[in-house]
């Protein structure tokens, strides 16, 4: 019992040294190339943070467990926008880059929109929907860097407001390289992290009795997210709000199309048969719906008004309590 409980702390330990690493290299090269921090959330922190999806989904398909990989996905989803970002917006909301958060979201939707079509249709993922959702994160990628890089110069709606506020950017900046190392060890200590806290907290839990269901909504369904959630209070701590709805938004985004789309290209697989809602299956009734609704509460009136309000991230808050009632007693 003493080792897991060690190991859970070095995850633990690592998460958060991680995060601060990975925000403060993602934040350094943003101020650097001048390239507005939603943009490098949605992108390179992104990415990072949504290794942990990408390694259980791609490792569960290629052993015949899609209801793991197509689970993880919408439950990711949901999780990130409804528990992580809820938080953040519920004890700071702030201001949002409108400009810079219409790309992720309408990648967001249209991708969802395909994701569930095949769901709702077919009732399965073929390869070819799997290289589909490949090819939308290829795309996406090469959009956003090259509006990134094609706006750089120009003010976002953050940096004016900054601007206006008498803010200055720091005078003394670290070098590229040791940016750019924040970034790569960070990412890695966040991957091995989370590694270490769900299999040891796994462990920690088994021999204490808890249910395995309790376990597997816990720290199996929570545990790839974590990297999000140390991400997030990274960033709010250090006043990046910015980046850290980039970054719910981009990783909702991978979650469908580079985790998901992995795991159907390495090993097609139908929806999985689990619970029923009127004889319909539960993830068609429920989990979609909700999937869809938690991102449209978090990102419709912020596009609209230019900045997120307490009401939504405790409405959000109340949803996923809702959603993991049901899970529970249905």
């Amino acid at each position: 019992m003493l080792v897991p409980v060690l190991l859970f702390l070095l995850g633990l330990l690592l998460l958060i040294k991680g995060g601060d690493w990975f925000v403060d290299g993602a934040t350094g090269i943003a101020r650097r190339f001048h390239i507005p921090e939603i943009l490098v959330g949605a992108t390179v922190v992104s990415i990072g943070t949504t290794l942990p999806e990408v390694m259980v989904s791609s490792a569960s398909a290629v052993k015949g467990a899609g209801g793991i990989a197509y689970g993880n996905a919408i439950g990711s989803v949901i999780c990130n926008t409804a528990l992580i970002a809820a938080l953040t917006v519920a004890v700071k909301p702030g201001k949002v880059d409108r400009k810079s958060l219409r790309l992720p979201v309408a990648f967001f939707f249209a991708s969802a929109v395909f994701y569930l079509f095949n769901a709702y249709a077919f009732g399965r993922f073929d390869r070819w929907s799997g290289i589909v959702l490949l090819l939308v994160f290829l795309a996406y990628m090469i959009v956003t860097v090259r509006q990134g890089l094609s706006g750089r110069n120009l003010p976002s709606e953050d940096s004016a407001d900054s601007a206006e506020s008498g803010e200055i950017e720091p005078a003394r900046k670290k070098p590229l390289w040791m940016e750019i190392l924040l970034l790569v060890v960070g990412a890695a200590f966040i991957a091995v992290g989370a590694d270490l806290l769900v299999d040891n907290g796994t462990i920690i839990a088994e021999k204490m009795g808890v249910p395995e269901s309790v376990i597997a909504l816990t720290f199996v369904a929570l545990g790839t997210s974590l990297p999000e959630l140390v991400t997030a209070i990274t960033s709010l701590a250090k006043g990046h709000g910015a980046l850290s709805l980039g970054n719910i938004v981009g990783a909702n985004l991978f979650n469908l199309v580079l985790v998901s789309g992995m795991a159907v290209t390495l090993s097609p697989f139908a929806l999985p048969a689990g619970k029923t809602v009127a004889g319909i299956n539960a993830s068609l009734v429920i989990d979609a719906p909700v999937m869809l609704g938690v991102m449209l509460i978090l990102t419709v009136p912020a596009l609209i008004r230019g900045k997120m309000a307490r009401w939504q991230g405790i409405l959000l808050l109340a949803v996923y309590a809702a959603f993991c009632v049901f899970q529970f007693a249905f």
